[in-house]
């Protein structure tokens, strides 16, 4: 069930519940691709989340009350309408090279296993794109194997490489831009996860599902990344 909330003087949050599962991410993805298509006039931009989508509007021409208003309409009238945009499979390649898997040794200590068991951890399972942030590309991924799960690190990077592949306690995302950033690192992609030419300009989308595939350092090199 969803509910509104006041987010500032010119936006609103729709949420959707409070547990992070791929059913409420389901509603989150009709509900987002639902307003995207309705083209409503004073909504300026649609942001989701995990559990909830942000929508900002123009203040100047419309209330609160009235925005949510037209949300709920607009929602309400396409509940029983709405088909549900196909589920993408992306195969996502990565090199887990030692000198791009910035804290593969590391991370393969505090675990007591080998680096090849921890890239196996990381490429053997499926993931399922909850959102897009915290910069414009990043996917929030989820969830990673329990044995691999592990916290941030307790002092973030100032530059994390472009195309980072990292993981955080239960999630593992992709840095699209160098930023910085306290992801544990594992490895690196050569696709670019950000480009104005793509829609949205983010290469996934909120409900895609993600196979990382392993890659040599020749493939990944002639595919375009750097070291």
């Amino acid at each position: 069930m969803r509910c509104f909330s006041v987010a500032s003087v010119d936006s609103v949050i729709i949420y959707f519940g409070q547990d992070i599962s791929q059913s409420i991410a389901k509603e989150v993805r009709k509900t987002f691709y639902t307003l995207k298509d309705a083209k409503l006039e004073h909504i300026t931009e649609i942001v989701p989340s995990y559990t909830s989508i942000m929508v900002s509007y123009d203040f100047l021409k419309v209330s609160y009350k009235q925005i949510c208003k037209e949300i709920d309409e607009v929602l309400e009238y396409n509940d029983e309408s709405y088909n549900e945009v196909t589920t993408r499979l992306v195969n996502v390649p990565v090199y887990y090279g030692l000198e791009v898997g910035l804290d593969l040794e590391s991370l393969a200590k505090m675990k007591n296993r080998t680096i090849q068991e921890i890239i196996s951890l990381h490429v053997n399972k499926e993931y399922f794109v909850y959102a897009i942030g915290f910069s414009p590309g990043f996917p929030y991924m989820g969830e990673v194997d329990a044995a691999l799960a592990s916290p941030r690190l307790a002092n973030p990077r100032a530059k994390v490489p472009k195309g980072s592949v990292g993981i955080a306690d239960n999630q593992t995302a992709i840095y699209p831009q160098l930023s910085p950033g306290g992801w544990q690192i594992l490895g690196r992609t050569p696709t670019e996860m950000f480009d104005t030419s793509y829609d949205g300009f983010s290469y996934l989308k909120v409900g895609d599902k993600v196979k990382f595939e392993p890659i040599s350092k020749e493939n990944f090199l002639e595919l375009g990344g750097e070291i």
